[in-house]
């Protein structure tokens, strides 16, 4: 037992280590192989409870792999940070526990298909529930070597998660087959058929890189990064002051040919009533501001709420403030430009915790509040079901107003781009994390996105980094870390939709389906014995 456990170390540190930014993907494609083996070598053991044992020597290595990775949450929420390492770690050694219940009923020839297929069927179950935290999801791994996954567009993340378990899968392969021959032959070519599965990817990655031919079409982009701290800055500042430090930032670097500005997420913090944003001080001056330049849209973000005045909660995600009534809170984007009407967008995709409260009727009466005293908000916010396109005043552009934490979702990202996006807008704030590698992450995850889409992206983030993506995923420019300033440049526009974009998380459906007729099986089977 204590071999399995050395391997489970091994094998959390090495997933650990592939991740980026600092990481070295390589590592991800042999770094589920030594819990294989030990889980392998339980399995094929004496030893009583199994089960159990393999539970405990999984859940070692994914504790590992989540802690060394995401432990950055703790600046945002400790209690956050705890949680979302242990449960996790739980959920994904789960996972493992179903293929060591399936290994013990199947041969290796079914049960070794099973793995990939449950994995990402947990990976896309992870993408939809209530506690989502897809930020592990193994296709991530790759997002600071664009050179190899310029494929992407045909198969998004998941591409990349298939291609990290065959090659797992086959050194496991050879190394239990190795193990039991002794015969060096066995591992030299079992080595040399890993190797070229890893290579040839990799040169058709280069061969569409080398191919690919951006659009000429560009639009003129300023981006804004204010570099204010929410924890104790942002909530003090009045909408009107801050829309005036917005434009006195803008000014000096715009001209009559910008197309945008962006400023970033929940820059208008103080709450705005919905539903009277067009009669505010804050949208006058930013429309008197833009009529000045012929071309010019504004994007910003702010923090928008809708009072109630009846006495039962009015909708699900409803806060109760005693006397004041009910009130809805949403994390928006708004774009201004010289038409009257203000285009809004909700952010539909919630930080767990943060801004929403899952499984809230059975949560609320154990926990409390402790799951939204995080972050500096204390309420549920509300969403809206389809994404929004924010189109130019001329009809020629239209950006996707993704909002900090959607854009780590690919199939998401393309329901901005199905509505006509030809670019995409990310207005964040990172500032939660620190200086850790939660916010780098965030941004290199977002290059993922530009691949899926074949989209330019323009990245605004409150203290960076704010950023310029090409269609290849390449980071053309960039603006620090905990600095003032703005970024300007020229991105590409485009209106052609990728395979992604048109089939989505395909490789995922075809493995839940894989994942149910294995697992069924392999209880049928049980049952039948």
């Amino acid at each position: 037992m204590k071999k399995s456990i050395l391997l489970a170390i091994l094998s959390g540190l090495l997933l650990a280590l592939a991740w980026p930014t600092y990481g070295v993907p390589l590592l991800a494609f042999i770094g589920f192989v030594p819990l294989l083996l030990a889980e392998k070598s339980i399995r094929e053991s004496q030893l009583k409870r199994k089960g159990a044992k393999v539970f405990f020597t999984a859940y070692i290595t994914f504790i590992i792999w989540n802690s060394i990775t995401t432990w950055w949450i703790w600046y945002s929420t400790p209690f956050g940070m705890f949680f979302a390492l242990a449960v996790n770690s739980l959920l994904m050694t789960i996972v493992f526990s179903l293929y060591h219940f399936v290994a013990k009923r199947l041969p290796a020839k079914i049960h070794l298909i099973f793995l990939p297929a449950i994995w990402m069927a947990f990976e896309k179950f992870h993408l939809n529930w209530d506690f989502s935290w897809p930020w592990l999801n193994l296709g991530n791994v790759f997002s600071e070597y664009t050179t190899w996954i310029q494929w992407y567009e045909y198969t998004g993340v998941f591409g990349g998660a298939l291609w990290i378990w065959i090659i797992n899968i086959g050194v496991f392969k050879t190394v239990s087959h190795y193990k039991q021959e002794k015969n060096r032959t066995i591992l030299t070519k079992g080595i040399a058929k890993n190797v070229l599965l890893i290579a040839i990817p990799i040169i058709l990655s280069l061969f569409l890189l080398y191919n690919y031919e951006e659009s000429s079409k560009t639009a003129e982009v300023t981006l804004l990064q204010p570099n204010i701290d929410p924890y104790s800055q942002k909530y003090d500042i009045s909408n009107l002051q801050m829309t005036q430090n917005l434009i006195a930032m803008a000014k000096p670097v715009i001209s009559t040919k910008t197309n945008y500005v962006i400023a970033p997420e929940t820059a208008l913090a103080k709450g705005s009533p919905i539903d009277r944003f067009d009669d505010s001080s804050e949208k006058m001056m930013l429309q008197k501001f833009v009529r000045d330049y012929p071309n010019m849209q504004f994007i910003t973000g702010v923090d928008f709420y809708r009072h109630y005045t009846e006495q039962k909660q009015p909708s699900a995600t409803a806060n109760y403030y005693g006397p004041n009534g009910w009130f809805d809170f949403y994390n928006a984007a708004v774009q201004v430009n010289k038409n009257s009407v203000t285009e809004k967008y909700i952010k539909s995709k919630l930080v767990v915790g943060v801004e929403n409260f899952p499984f809230k009727s059975f949560l609320e009466p154990l926990l409390g509040d402790v799951m939204l005293d995080l972050g500096g908000t204390v309420a549920m916010r509300a969403t809206q079901k389809e994404r929004s396109v924010f189109t130019s005043s001329d009809g020629s552009l239209k950006a996707a107003p993704i909002i900090c934490y959607e854009s780590i979702y690919g199939e998401f990202v393309t329901g901005y781009v199905e509505k006509g996006a030809n670019f995409l807008a990310i207005i964040t704030n990172d500032a939660w994390w620190d200086n850790t590698q939660g916010h780098k992450q965030h941004l290199s995850y977002a290059r993922l996105r530009a691949i899926e889409t074949r989209k330019s992206v323009a990245r605004s983030a409150n203290t960076g980094i704010s950023a310029f993506i090409n269609e290849k995923g390449e980071l053309t420019k960039t603006l620090a870390y905990n600095e003032k300033g703005t970024l300007s440049g020229a991105i590409t526009i485009n209106n052609k939709k990728t395979f992604y974009v048109k089939y989505g998380d395909f490789i995922a459906r075809i493995a839940v389906l894989f994942a149910g007729m294995i697992l069924l099986y392999a209880i049928a089977r049980k049952k039948g014995s």
